[in-house]
């Protein structure tokens, strides 16, 4: 269980991380924590990447349908120049931002802003997306969500691709991927992403 640390009287700001794997709860989690920031009357930006429009082209909305408002950048330099006097910025899908969003999120916390982002911590070949890694290393909190794998049951911390899609970006909802526990993930990626 997360404890929201006290934002009154800091002296910097601080970087907290919501990852796991698709159909996990991430968004969710990261809009409640964005809710309960606005109802403790703290100043909130978020923000999302202008490429994931599944939903809605500028708020963040989860599988279930829980929505904030939100807006969409193109990339991460662009979160500086809307964030000035900002206590609390969200930050949705931050896997889809280039490697500049490390510096952009430590930047904020420099600026005592609290820093939440919310993403897959691994793509479809249980690699570390895209500047993932770095913002775990740097995160002074993490939490680590799990879905429910779609085949056994069990625990579930991978994003199994169910298309042929080589690419390390597509999106998609269940039409595309499912929750798979580590067994359940290894014994269909041998077959070559066939769905028994």
């Amino acid at each position: 269980m997360f404890i929201e640390p006290n934002i009154k009287n800091r002296k910097s700001g601080w970087i907290e991380v919501v990852c796991g794997s698709m159909f996990s709860g991430k968004t969710e989690e990261l809009i409640r924590r964005l809710k309960r920031a606005q109802f403790s009357q703290h100043s909130v930006a978020i923000f999302k990447p202008a490429t994931d429009n599944r939903y809605h082209e500028s708020d963040i909305v989860s599988h279930d349908g829980v929505r904030i408002k939100s807006m969409a950048v193109a990339k991460a330099e662009d979160i500086l120049n809307k964030t000035e006097d900002i206590d609390v910025v969200g930050i949705d899908e931050v896997q889809f931002f280039d490697m500049d969003i490390v510096k952009v999120v430590q930047e904020l916390a420099l600026k005592q802003t609290r820093v939440i982002c919310a993403g897959l911590d691994m793509d479809f070949n249980k690699n570390g997306f895209g500047p993932m890694p770095e913002l775990l290393a740097q995160a002074d909190y993490v939490t680590k969500v799990h879905a429910i794998c779609s085949v056994c049951g069990d625990m579930a911390n991978y994003s199994y691709r169910k298309t042929a899609s080589k690419e390390t970006v597509v999106l998609g909802e269940k039409d595309v991927y499912e929750p798979r526990c580590r067994s359940c993930f290894e014994r269909d990626d041998k077959k070559q992403g066939v769905i028994f």
